[in-house]
């Protein structure tokens, strides 16, 4: 089973290739994924909010999933998949899943349709871990679920869950505030978005499910390595430019970018995912002509992103 130690830095969340006819392009996604391992990540995501997990059937997600774990068990690269469902018993039949496979990690949130009851939380979260013995959980906390854990159920679920090993903190989350950041630092590993790690760095924030170093891997790697250096000042300079970036992403939400829009984006902006950049309806799709645009407001504004 992974470790804390092992489950650290940016981790990539990787988005799906989708073909013309919105049908799984498996032939771009699975060079994407190699292409991501041997830039030296330390592991690689899927079927998160980037992987588009709400949009896509069982089969589908089998399909994902078994690329995705593929490739990096043949690059030998750390694997963790999404299991979300709006039931226990469907993110039960993804870990049992993922074991088939042979994934390192699951993740897993609350289930988001109807908001879970506080006494449901624990019971939630054991009978997903029972279902997938020997993997590392990992948890999805994100406002979409309409719950926001506080510490105390978080430990509540470490002590009932023993795989339990870091927290994917999203804003609005207690994972995102210092204190509550310094707190879960003590059971599991919080990650947090890399603009967040000069600020969350010194309460214990210690990696993230990256949409950024599948973009500009060497960049954020050695963003990382600051982190692990504590090298603060050096730090906060880095999560500034990062900032700086995101305000380039500003016109794109405005016309109602969602989170695998803009991870498409992102990933295929400096050509190092091949992959076309659309992604599945209802919800706006990225298209090359909002690449071509972001690519060049990039080279204006923080040209430093694009160096690969």
């Amino acid at each position: 089973m992974l470790t804390r130690k092992e489950l650290t830095g940016p981790w990539a969340g990787l988005p799906v290739a989708w073909k013309q006819d919105w049908s799984f392009d498996e032939a771009a996604y699975r060079a994407d994924v190699e292409r991501t391992c041997k830039a030296g990540v330390p592991g690689v995501y899927t079927a998160g909010t980037s992987g588009e997990f709400y949009a896509m059937e069982m089969d589908e997600w089998q399909a994902v999933s078994r690329a995705t774990v593929e490739v990096c068990k043949a690059c030998d690269t750390p694997v963790m998949l999404g299991i979300t469902s709006t039931y226990t018993l469907g993110a039960r039949r993804r870990a049992e899943f993922a074991v088939e496979l042979g994934a390192d990690a699951v993740q897993v949130a609350l289930p988001f349709w109807l908001e879970v009851k506080d006494g449901e939380v624990v019971s939630f979260f054991e009978g997903v871990a029972d279902a997938c013995p020997g993997l590392a959980v990992t948890v999805y906390e994100t406002l979409r679920a309409k719950k926001s854990l506080t510490v105390d159920q978080h430990r509540q679920v470490r002590e009932a869950v023993p795989a339990y090993q870091a927290v994917k903190a999203n804003h609005g989350t207690i994972g995102c505030t210092p204190d509550g950041c310094r707190q879960l630092s003590e059971f599991v590993n919080v990650w947090v978005s890399e603009t967040s790690w000069s600020e969350l760095g010194p309460s214990g924030a210690i990696g993230c499910a990256s949409a950024l170093v599948y973009m500009n891997p060497r960049l954020i790697l050695d963003v990382f390595r600051l982190l692990q250096e504590k090298n603060w000042d050096a730090l906060a300079e880095r999560c500034a430019m990062l900032q700086r970036y995101h305000e380039g992403l500003a016109p794109f939400a405005g016309r109602g970018f969602e989170d695998t829009a803009f991870d498409h984006l992102q990933g295929t902006v400096a050509g190092f995912l091949k992959m076309h950049p659309r992604s599945r309806g209802p919800y706006i799709s990225c298209t090359e002509e909002d690449v071509v645009q972001f690519r060049r407001w990039i080279e204006q504004n923080v040209p430093e992103m694009l160096e690969l």
